[in-house]
């Protein structure tokens, strides 16, 4: 139709990536352009179009309503295209879940992974949050159960999630750990992912709470795993994180581990679900948890 008004796909790109970023410098980085691009490209999308698309502001953009409706399409249609590539030649997969499992549970199988699917090419993200799938390329997510899933998504169920208080064995001696009372008086440690560790722990184990206005807490669970491997105090951890210490002895739990109340579960993106190897990594994954900890990590 003559009429039709027909923007520039780098113009389109440009703002649907700045309504997603919230920002002309995040969207400018994530499309390895410069500031000045974004901005004259959104301008230039305005004038053709005739109507303002985004508010601008000192802490970044917003889009107005015509821009928000005109975003939402884009991300659509940017999304069915990049399902129409991988249909003609499918992308490597994208496996996201936290850098504790990645570093623990993950990597430490990615041998046995390569020796029985010897053609997968899997990339690794670190995250343990929300994704949308349509932006982010991620292909399979493990994540915490209470993490809302994406719009559309069922959650596979993987495994419980089995809690305990370990530290190093010299510490059991030196300040003889022999029952969970003993914990009153210990030096106790947690990570700042998971605060509410202890309180989990003494809950499903139904033994009075003392006061935890005291817990060290660290960054990450390998630094709160290290610090109870040198022996400074008791750390709250799952199993999962810490099996190959405790298979090696360089960790011990005094008082095994109980189920907690997190779930782990796998999220699978619509645009990877029918993939032949989607479909094996999934199974992998789940046999592997299945071998190791049985219903439970």
């Amino acid at each position: 139709m003559s009429g039709s008004i027909r923007p520039s796909l780098n113009a389109l790109r440009a703002f649907e990536m700045t309504v997603r970023k919230g920002t002309f410098g995040e969207a400018a980085e994530a499309l390895f352009v410069t500031h000045g691009a974004i901005s004259r490209h959104i301008r230039t999308l305005e004038d053709l179009l005739g109507v303002v698309l985004l508010t601008r502001g000192p802490q970044g953009t917003k889009p107005t309503p015509e821009g928000a409706k005109l975003a939402a399409g884009l991300s659509r249609a940017f999304s069915l295209i990049q399902e129409s590539v991988d249909e003609v030649r499918p992308r490597a997969l994208e496996l996201s879940c936290s850098s504790s499992i990645m570093m623990h549970w993950f990597l430490p199988r990615l041998a046995k992974l390569h020796s029985t699917f010897p053609t997968m090419e899997v990339g690794l993200r670190t995250g343990h949050g929300p994704i949308d799938f349509a932006q982010d390329g991620v292909s399979v997510a493990i994540r915490l159960g209470k993490i809302p899933a994406p719009p559309g998504i069922t959650p596979i169920p993987l495994a419980d999630e089995w809690i305990g208080a370990v530290c190093s064995p010299d510490y059991v001696t030196s300040y003889g750990v022999s029952g969970v009372g003993d914990l009153d008086s210990l030096r106790l440690l947690a990570s700042k992912t998971r605060r509410h560790a202890w309180n989990d722990w003494y809950s499903v184990t139904h033994t009075q709470c003392p006061e935890l206005s005291n817990t060290e807490f660290f960054e990450h669970f390998y630094l709160l795993i290290q610090a109870a491997k040198v022996g400074l105090g008791m750390a709250c951890v799952p199993r999962m994180l810490v099996q190959a210490e405790l298979d090696s002895g360089a960790l011990v739990a005094p008082f095994g581990f109980v189920k907690g109340p997190e779930k782990l579960v796998l999220w699978v993106s619509p645009s990877a679900k029918n993939r032949a190897d989607t479909a094996n990594l999934v199974t992998w994954i789940k046999e592997e948890m299945a071998a190791e900890y049985g219903s439970h990590c």
